[in-house]
């Protein structure tokens, strides 16, 4: 599996501070922190593979992975799949233990509730003396120490459970895993920010709270214009909404059918049998969903339907009804919409509730041309609801803005940052570049085919009475190693690769890219297939004759990839015809502001800058000649952006409004005031520069750099620039003009 780029931070920041601790007298503890969706339990995966692998002369160590419910058998299947082909870790249940005790890079998984119940088997004692706690002795007798991972501890949200294990455990460090944490006075943090996770289309970019509906934030409850309805209408809305997208996936050409998850109240008496009686008539009568026609599953405790491959993108399942019993660690990434009745317990809306329809549904494609498929949706008519912190208010959007049906198309060119996978990993263009400088440092000809073996050198009979003379000294080996394993020759192949990879994360993708190059370079000009002649290859590459020569290659093609992701990275992307979104979201941070002439309605706004607000209020005046005004923001290719130029990089400059005029002309303007003025310098010549091509295509624009005379309290002049950037001067309006609308 291919790590995102904020995972192998993640991964890094995991490793150095776990060494680290590791290090340190007396226990320590450590938490992780990430968002549902986030790839938490493959991020982990990763990072205790390379511990592993990274002895560093530290002590020997064992694993216990306790989790809630059963979540534990599902992420011991994750990591045994990822371990799979490393075999760096053996994953067991308790019964599995061998010797009975955890053995090095042994994981032992359980569920945390187990220990606190007296007469489960891993507390109670017995004849065996084959309890948790002899074990846990064994285990230390054998020179192992502890690593306790505590994963979605936040499920309880309580600082005792975490207290217990580790007081029951007592191990060396303790990872606590959560979106939410709730371990106190942690020795290090590492955070995965949830804005990093969206930009890498892992995760839906928000989830739309009764999108439709008109919402209204009081505090810290939201009160819906939904909440008045039948559930009839919740589910009326919930369907058609899902319908809607699946057509958007059709044109997409995304083999995608997305799911509505119902999620029903845990059971408290007849009402609720009679709520999920209701509900299934409605969906089979309306709807033409039920369970025999394959359209509805069920996962209830007590009754369970249609759940074979439910979490396939192209299973024909359109409804599921779930409780929350079944919502911690369920993975469905093709769930995107979910209803929730009057009738569920809690009106708060938290991770748990929102993480089963987060996920996109195909990470690697990362988020879609069409932003409608981009978001999740949530209907109800629960009263007064409360979102929680726990993940994010700016998470879910309780506002929907609309073009208005008056705007007509403007077609305008626009450009927007190309995102770069590779600038830390490598591609499958790494390839030919290894060959390509092979060819020029005639690296055929320099290595030496006969007789090469390779003998890794290690230290052996040294010491020193005093660790200061060490300083300066070069300890040099004394023994070789004679190896016949190919088990050992590819550990040694991989590990050489990986020490030489900097400045690329050495994950196994990119190990298998320099890899494949140098297999590539063998059987185009040695004739040598690595398949039948793996040994001879490792040995020759390895030597230490000829690894001096592959290592001059690796270097000139990572310095040659490394420049040509720059230029790449300096590239932007067309739109030829952008245009104002139909629809866009807000969170609750923002406030609906009474504007006329807005493109977008309602208009709502954050009011992060007074001179955006006072320009408004100047755009929206009814006696100008605006007939619409775009607020514009600054993401990708949703919004309108003009090339510029600074330090020999092209770089997109989104300008703050788009400005349409009675008469035709369109106006692109950015508002300044003080010292960023001055700073718009290169950004003012791109505008110019883009006003001018524009004009010569016969398309009537005009537009600047906005400001105001009086930039403390905005009733002076609003002036444009339109001359050259380098005459741009703070506080002198001599060269500029006065913007009359």
């Amino acid at each position: 599996m291919q790590l995102k780029d904020y995972q192998q931070r993640a991964v890094q920041a995991l490793l150095g501070d776990s060494k680290k601790l590791l290090r340190q007298a007396g226990p320590k503890k450590l938490i992780f922190k990430a968002p549902t969706g986030s790839g938490k339990t493959i991020v982990m995966a990763e990072f205790l593979k390379r511990l592993a692998d990274d002895t560093d002369g530290r002590t020997l160590l064992a694993f216990i992975w306790a989790a809630p419910r059963k979540l534990h058998e599902q992420s011991k299947d994750k990591l045994e799949r990822y371990f799979e082909h490393s075999r760096a870790f053996e994953c067991s249940y308790f019964e599995n233990l061998t010797d009975r005790q955890i053995q090095e890079n042994e994981i032992l998984f359980f569920n945390w509730e187990s220990i606190r119940q007296e007469s489960n088997v891993y507390i109670r004692d017995n004849e065996q003396d084959n309890n948790l706690s002899a074990v846990l002795e064994r285990t230390r007798d054998a020179g192992c120490e502890i690593v306790l991972v505590i994963d979605e501890s936040h499920y309880h949200a309580q600082a005792e459970t975490s207290q217990h294990l580790m007081s029951v455990i007592a191990p060396k460090l303790t990872i606590e895993v959560s979106a939410t944490p709730v371990m106190q006075n942690p020795d290090e943090l590492v955070s995965v920010p949830l804005e990093e996770v969206k930009a890498e289309g892992m995760i839906k970019k928000s989830a739309l709270l009764n999108p439709d509906f008109e919402n209204v934030l009081r505090g810290e409850k939201l009160t819906s214009e939904l909440a008045s309805s039948t559930d009839e209408i919740v589910l009326r809305e919930a369907v058609k909404k899902r319908d809607e997208l699946v057509r958007a996936y059709r044109e997409s050409g995304g083999a995608v059918n997305p799911l509505l998850l119902i999620q029903l109240p845990d059971r408290r008496g007849q009402a609720d049998d009679d709520l999920q009686a209701r509900i299934e008539r409605i969906l089979k009568d309306k709807h033409g969903v039920s369970v025999a026609n394959g359209k509805l599953g069920i996962y209830l405790s007590e009754n369970k339907e249609n759940l074979e491959n439910l979490t396939r993108n192209d299973n024909e399942a359109q409804v599921l009804m779930f409780k929350q019993a079944i919502a911690l660690g369920w993975d469905c990434p093709r769930a995107q919409v979910l209803a929730l009745f009057r009738e569920w317990a809690s009106p708060v809306f938290s991770i748990q509730t929102l993480g089963r329809i987060m996920r996109m549904p195909e990470p690697d494609k990362g988020h879609y041309e069409n932003d409608l498929l981009n978001h999740a949706y949530v209907y109800t008519n629960l009263d007064d609801i409360e979102i929680k912190e726990d993940i994010g208010r700016d998470y879910v959007t309780i506002y929907t803005s609309r073009r208005i049906a008056a705007y007509r198309q403007v077609k305008l060119p626009s450009v927007y940052r190309k995102r770069q996978r590779e600038k830390t990993r490598l591609s499958p263009l790494f390839i030919n570049m290894f060959l390509d400088e092979a060819q020029k440092y005639g690296l055929e000809k320099r290595i030496n085919m006969k007789n090469q073996r390779v003998q890794p050198a290690f230290i052996a009979d040294w010491e020193s009475e005093n660790v200061d003379t060490l300083v300066g000294v070069h300890v040099g080996a004394t023994a070789r190693l004679d190896l016949a394993s190919a088990m050992d020759l590819q550990r040694l192949f991989d590990f050489f690769i990986q020490k030489n990879l900097s400045p690329f994360y050495p994950e196994d993708r990119s190990v298998g890219r320099v890899k494949e190059a140098i297999y590539h370079f063998f059987r185009v000009c040695l004739g040598l297939q690595y398949t039948e002649q793996f040994e001879e290859i490792t040995n020759l590459v390895l030597s230490e004759e000829n690894h001096r020569h592959f290592l001059t290659v690796l270097d000139a093609a990572k310095e040659r990839y490394i420049a040509e992701t720059q230029r790449q990275e300096a590239e932007l992307e067309e739109a030829e015809t952008w245009e104002v979104p139909e629809q866009l979201t807000f969170g609750s941070s923002y406030v609906r502001l009474d504007i006329e002439k807005s493109a977008m309605q309602p208009f709502y706004y954050d009011a992060r800058w007074q001179t955006e607000k006072a320009f408004i209020k100047f755009l929206d005046d009814r006696r100008s000649s605006v007939l619409w005004w775009f607020k514009n923001g600054d993401q990708e290719a949703t919004y309108f952006a003009v090339p510029y130029e600074k330090h020999g990089k092209r770089l997109p400059f989104y300008v703050d409004f788009v400005v349409m005029m009675n008469d035709g002309r369109l106006g692109l303007f950015d508002t300044k005031s003080g010292r960023t003025i001055e700073d718009a310098k290169e950004k003012s010549d791109g505008l110019q520069q883009y006003l001018r091509e524009e004009a010569r295509k016969g398309r009537s624009f005009f537009g600047g750099i906005a400001a105001n005379t009086d930039a403390d309290n905005f009733r002076g002049r609003w002036m444009v620039y339109t001359n050259k950037g380098a005459d741009l001067v703070l506080n002198d309006f001599s060269k500029w003009g006065l913007l009359e609308i």
